[in-house]
């Protein structure tokens, strides 16, 4: 409980903090960038160690993709039944089937499962969600945006294979029996302790909320899609399969984070109902300080 009650500070100094002139806009940019190539980076060195490579370990692989599969066909056949338009559809798919399973599951899971259940979190989120992010976000993105570049095999490998969190994860798992130097474990322990405050700082500055008289009910399925049937088809489907254990519990919690705010950011570039992805990634995370203890006691 203390580690969840300094998530929440560390939110609300990111808000508090956007009301000093010192700090710009860019705030956000560079904590995130800070995060992306040297943080996360060293938290997967750290923590990627300590994986027991086993059959457990396909259940956050393969988890985030079984689930983008049956998001896509729900906001098919929602687009269907609501009549919403191409602009809100294609945005729907950008979002709701990726979770912020980095920048908010990693503190999350560390402040209600410990820092032995990491080692899965980073699983789901490199090979299912960044992965995810990289290719069907993107692709998507590209297709629906008549202004954004075309997608090309060659690009997305490109950002795949020059990504830090993944080439840390490849060094990971290649070092994986080997024991760092001292110096170099204590410098990658520290660094990753900065992951958790910078990222809830920054994701407290950009925090955001506008209705304006949108149609509430793109906002309402897509919240509900993705902070209460997600977590709950992967929970099903890992109980009907009779599958328990750190692997399990990180998939379900990883599957009820909300939106990824990445994904937003290429939605809102590509002129996605911007609108709509905003109060998505927003609202979303705004009620996930509910929905995630709930799951937590759920899980427990």
């Amino acid at each position: 409980m203390d580690n969840f009650l300094l998530i929440l500070l560390y939110l609300a100094i990111g808000v508090g903090i956007r009301f000093i002139p010192k700090f710009s806009q860019d705030t956000p940019a560079v904590l995130n960038a800070f995060v992306l190539y040297i943080a996360l980076p060293a938290l997967i060195l750290q923590k990627i160690p300590a994986l027991t490579l086993s059959s457990a370990l396909l259940i956050p692989a393969v988890t985030p993709w079984v689930l983008l599969l049956i998001v896509v066909a729900l906001v098919l056949l929602l687009s269907k039944i609501f009549q919403w338009s191409r602009e809100v559809t294609a945005a729907l798919l950008i979002v709701l089937p990726l979770g912020n399973t980095s920048f908010l599951g990693f503190p999350m899971i560390e402040a209600f499962f410990g820092g032995d259940h990491l080692p899965y979190a980073l699983i789901y989120d490199q090979v299912g969600s960044f992965v995810a992010l990289a290719t069907y976000s993107t692709i998507l993105a590209a297709a629906f945006s008549p202004s954004a570049e075309k997608a090309t095999v060659k690009s997305i490998s490109l950002k795949i294979l020059t990504f830090p969190p993944f080439l840390a994860l490849v060094a990971a798992l290649l070092l994986k029996n080997t024991t760092y130097p001292s110096f170099f474990q204590a410098l990658i322990d520290n660094l990753a302790q900065t992951l958790v405050p910078l990222i809830m700082v920054a994701v407290g500055f950009t925090l955001r909320f506008s209705l304006g008289g949108e149609r509430l009910s793109p906002l309402v399925s897509g919240i509900s899609i993705k902070l209460i049937l997600m977590p709950l088809l992967a929970y099903a489907g890992c109980y009907a399969l009779g599958l328990e254990g750190k692997a399990v519990t990180v998939s379900v919690f990883e599957a009820a984070m909300p939106p990824m705010i990445s994904a937003g950011a290429i939605a809102i570039m590509a002129g996605l109902a911007p609108r709509l992805v905003g109060n998505l990634v927003g609202f979303g995370l705004l009620l996930s300080f509910v929905t995630l203890p709930v799951w937590y006691w759920i899980l427990s």
